[in-house]
């Protein structure tokens, strides 16, 4: 009799772990949909210079698309001003092509040597329309937060359904699940404010 409670004891103790490794899983992808959101509001426009403005320009480089930071060095000699230094000068014309053909909507002076982009101030209008933008991608991650969730959610309920565990594991899992959420909804909510306040400001 000792040795089928070991048995089970096991069991309890794998099932455990694999509540946990579910748990564990969601808040990877929590904090991967989190960063994928600041790295969005790095690439706003808030009317001071930023390497991030451009870093992730993608540059067309002999048929392949590659990432303007991987290219150039990217410096901000002035508030307003980011200079675009490349490894190979032999890329300035092509560095010039994709700023001009972007959305960043920003004119590059190539001196032969760097390109200068001046950053101009932004209107008022301008900073509430950007302010919503931010606001709108904030939704848009805690919906992704949401459906993170729900997945795993579904991932205890399969392993309820399979008698794998108990109503009570269930529960507590589901209840893990929830903080996170709260968690990186929060988190969500803060960073966007950071962000609504720093384009806002004149």
């Amino acid at each position: 009799m000792a040795v089928d409670f070991r048995i089970y004891d096991l069991e309890d103790i794998t099932m455990a772990d694999e509540i946990k490794r579910i748990v564990s899983d969601a808040e990877k992808v929590m904090q991967k949909t989190l960063e994928a959101m600041e790295g969005d509001f790095a690439s706003i426009r808030t009317g001071r210079a930023s390497p991030h403005l451009v870093d992730k320009l993608q540059v067309d480089y002999h048929g392949t698309h590659v990432p303007l930071q991987q290219l150039a060095s990217i410096s901000t000699p002035e508030a307003q001003k980011l200079m675009i230094r490349p490894f190979d000068p032999g890329t300035l014309k092509l560095i010039e092509k994709s700023i001009q053909t972007s959305d960043i909507n920003l004119t590059p002076i190539n001196d032969g040597k760097v390109i200068m982009l001046t950053i101009p101030p932004l209107t008022q209008e301008r900073r509430k329309e950007l302010a919503k933008v931010v606001s709108r991608r904030v939704e848009e991650a805690k919906v992704s937060l949401r459906n993170h969730r729900r997945d795993s959610m579904e991932k205890l309920k399969g392993l309820e359904d399979g008698d794998k565990i108990n109503e009570d594991q269930h529960k507590r899992g589901k209840q893990d699940l929830e903080a996170l959420i709260h968690k990186y909804s929060a988190k969500a909510d803060e960073a966007g404010g950071r962000k609504e306040k720093e384009i806002l400001e004149m």
